[in-house]
């Protein structure tokens, strides 16, 4: 049976070509992703950086007596800082306080003592250092413009103040501005950190449990980018692992189209097979080889040549922030020897059922199928698509029913689409002829014979019908189900987060640092409004016997001023009952009414908390507590929200709070231009992986549309001569073919439509019991360019195709 597959291959070289660039492509896929993950695994973190220059720093240590989360150790999320007198003990130590502290109007930067600036190091490249509270340096990247002796403001936490710019140093790992120590020490009282040039074991022997020593590699976890960096190598590794996942996939689907599509044009081959005592089983080991054939040439080739584009790959993630900028490309042999076995594996799955199929025709069943179709689903079909789409259904009424929330996220959005994807193309030859019926009533209405033709043609081929429409229900189906599904998740999130708001207007900061104190004094001194701020914190709660540390994220609210501004949904308890013994928890939490919670605060300072309220399902935060259970305020605040008296005119208001933000590194928005900001972002930062996601899809599309035009060409040929012996000029036979890639186009749209449908559907379902009444967002621009790129793929290849077949065997009018 191999001499004969590889003869086929050999004969039938155009029916393959697909499947050979498919395997091809998708090994490649598979080795180029991951080769991206080998490369954002196997590259160190990054040197040192705020203190390169120094080679022992002393950090405040790890919350004692708690579990470790996940593997790491439990450092606090606002770490009180190290004792005055340890500080003491080290006279020669450099100590370094880091804090907030930008030029107004100027981009995010840092505060810290002059003392501190060789620690990373940091050159004056002109002026002095600062030698007064009113003077500071700044680095080159943070001055933004401003010369010496130019009188600057700065935003700190206090308040805006004016100090002379006297010195400016060497671009370092962030931009900096550089105060005196006792004015860096007024700012922020908290020591940060100690850096010393001293053994690391006498440092140890006298800090012992009081703080933390890092030499070495291990002082890069004291610098500021250090979350960012791990953000962004998680970003690459799940964008990675989805285009595998995808292209593997969407690789089985071409290949199993293909194979579908052939067997059905080589019914006569295999009777002939049968009638000379061919068995089931050599038959299907026959198709199986073919496959298999394809798949160790093709992806020998993509596993070979998939790691060239490592690093194209990488440039792109890095340009987008969704990788670390300092990863190197792996020469790792790994993912090359993973993708090729990968790539023939998805190359027999793809064939396994085209294959049974061939090995069940009984011969003189398979010579009455050669005319056409009797029973275009079989048991095993039926069976298979059913399961997969009954799966994708009973999926999305688990999460109506049990995890509504969950819709919103791609990571549950994305199986069951592919789920309802595999489940209409494998039922999709049972409707078929209806849908086919209802398209060509148009075409039938036509002058002439072509629409007949063509409508006779679909009906009476429906599975190679159904394998040409294969491509187009996928890129459609997953353009629009995964854009749409995004958008409609971020459209939840986004009203989940702004529909509770009641204030009209809201002071957001223009910088990470938050409102400053003196700011939030100001707009509280606005005449004729309510304010009310929300600042982001952490607790840490020891669960499951406390072998686990979970961090959650609370807001610290005012409970008196606060519900005027953000409607709170309650389940159980009141609001007005929180104080500085109370908590209010949402469900996940899984805390009942008035239970008592022994917690840590994000310094790492223990305190019991009493839980007094539970929040409904699709409240907008997990947690709420007061001030006073966060004693000492670290932590600046992330939003004030404004509300108006009744009676006070919203322009006089307008104009108070842009007058009270100005110089503060603030802005004042009204809460319908706060939303439209807050769903655009959420949209523009959802897009890069599906992006990344359909851009394979389209290349598969591409891929199998050409395939199976090449394909149905050549087995087309023998009725396009029939219409030319029947007088059809060659310009009608090439309409009728163009027709039929149309018709082929619109059924593929029409079973994506239904398939997409479905499944924001089901996510709407989900949504709406968290968030309340909600569009659907369905992609048009989007869905037409998938639809749009399919026609213009399928009917010029199928005409080129077409015009190919014939070249050479057209009837001679007149011949004897």
């Amino acid at each position: 049976m191999l001499t004969i597959a590889l003869s086929t291959l050999r004969t039938r070289w155009v029916s393959f070509v697909g499947c050979f660039f498919a395997l091809f492509l998708g090994a490649g896929l598979i080795a180029v992703t991951g080769q991206v993950l080998a490369s954002t695994v196997t590259t160190a973190d990054r040197a040192p950086q705020r203190y390169a220059a120094a080679p022992v720093v002393v950090v405040p240590g790890e919350l004692t007596g708690l579990p470790p989360i996940a593997g790491q150790p439990s450092r606090p999320a606002e770490p009180r800082g190290l004792p005055a007198v340890l500080a003491a003990e080290f006279p020669d130590a450099v100590i370094d306080r880091v804090f907030p502290a930008a030029l107004a109007g100027g981009p995010p930067a840092t505060g810290r003592p002059w003392s501190a600036a060789r620690t990373a190091p940091h050159h004056l490249t002109a002026g002095r250092p600062p030698a007064a509270d009113g003077e500071i340096a700044a680095s080159v990247s943070a001055r933004q413009g401003v010369t010496l002796g130019e009188q600057v403001r700065i935003v700190t936490a206090g308040g805006a103040q004016t100090y002379t710019v006297v010195g400016i140093t060497s671009a370092g790992p962030q931009d900096t501005l550089f105060f005196t120590d006792a004015r860096a020490a007024a700012l922020s009282p908290r020591i940060d950190a100690l850096a010393l040039w001293q053994p690391a074991d006498a440092v140890r022997a006298v800090v012992g449990d009081r703080g933390r020593i890092l030499t070495g590699q291990d002082r890069a976890l004291a610098d500021p980018t250090r979350q960012d960096d791990d953000r962004a190598r998680n970003n690459a590794n799940t964008i990675a692992g989805i285009a595998g996942g995808f292209a593997a996939f969407v690789a089985i689907f071409v290949v199993s189209s293909t194979f579908a599509f052939t067997v059905v044009q080589r019914l006569r081959e295999f009777a002939l097979l049968r009638t000379v005592g061919g068995t089931r089983r050599q038959v299907r080991r026959m198709v199986l080889a073919e496959a298999g054939a394809v798949a160790v040439v093709a992806s020998a080739l993509g596993a070979v040549v998939g790691p060239l584009a490592t690093g194209w790959s990488l440039d792109g993630l890095i340009s987008h922030g969704m990788a670390p900028a300092w990863t190197v490309v792996s020469h790792s042999a790994v993912p090359a020897l993973v993708a090729f076995p990968a790539g023939v594996l998805v190359a027999l799955l793809g064939a396994a059922a085209a294959a049974w199929r061939a090995s069940r025709v009984a011969p003189v069943e398979a010579m009455r199928q050669a005319a056409a179709e009797s029973r275009p689903m079989t048991p095993v079909r039926w069976l298979l698509g059913l399961s997969a789409l009954l799966g994708g259904i009973i999926s999305m009424a688990v999460n109506v029913g049990f995890d509504p929330e969950s819709a919103a996220k791609n990571k549950t959005a994305m199986p069951i689409v592919m789920l309802l994807v595999a489940g209409v193309s494998l039922l999709a030859p049972a409707v078929v002829r209806p849908v086919t019926r209802v398209l060509a009533r148009p075409l039938e209405r036509l002058r002439g014979a072509t629409g007949m033709v063509v409508a006779g043609s679909a009906l009476t081929s429906a599975r190679q019908t159904a394998a040409a429409a294969g491509p187009v229900l996928v890129m459609v189906a997953l353009a629009v189900s995964l854009l749409g599904g995004a958008a409609t998740g971020d459209a939840a999130d986004t009203t989940q987060q702004t529909a509770p708001v009641r204030a009209e207007y809201l002071v957001l900061p223009t910088t990470d640092a938050g409102l400053d104190r003196e700011l939030v004094g100001r707009l509280r001194n606005t005449p004729g409004v309510d304010v009310a701020t929300s600042t982001p914190t952490s607790v840490y709660t020891a669960e499951g016997q406390d072998t686990v540390l979970i961090q959650r994220p609370v807001e610290v609210v005012e409970p008196g001023t606060f519900p005027s501004a953000v409607r709170i949904a309650l389940a159980e308890g009141s609001f007005s009952a929180l104080d500085e013994h109370g908590i209010v928890v949402s469900a996940d939490w899984e805390r009942g009414l008035g239970e008592t919670l022994r917690l840590r605060r994000a310094d790492g300072s223990a305190t019991t908390l009493t839980v007094v309220g539970v929040l409904a399902a699709g409240a907008g935060a997990d947690a709420y507590i007061t001030p006073p259970a966060v004693d000492p305020p670290t932590a600046l605040p992330s939003v004030a929200y404004v509300k108006l008296h009744d009676g006070t005119p919203g322009a006089a208001v307008e104009e108070a709070l842009r007058g009270a933000t100005e110089g503060h590194n603030a802005r004042m928005v009204s809460r319908s231009v706060w939303a439209d900001s807050l769903a655009a972002h959420r949209g523009s930062a959802s897009r890069l992986g599906l992006l990344a996601v359909l851009g394979v899809i389209l290349a598969y599309t591409a891929i199998a549309l050409v395939n199976i035009a090449l394909m149905a060409a050549a087995q087309r040929a023998p009725e396009r001569r029939a219409l030319r012996l029947a007088g059809a000029r060659q310009s009608q036979v090439l309409r009728f073919v163009a027709a039929e890639s149309l018709l082929v186009v619109a059924i593929g749209v029409v079973l994506a439509t239904a398939t997409a449908a479905l499944a924001l559907t089901g996510q709407w379902a989900a949504l709406v019991r968290v968030v309340g009444p909600l569009p659907i967002h369905v992609p048009w621009l989007a869905a037409a360019a998938a639809v749009a790129g399919c026609a213009l793929l399928a009917m010029p290849a199928s005409i080129l195709a077409a015009a190919i077949t014939d070249r050479g065997g057209r009837p001679r009018t007149g011949a004897r």
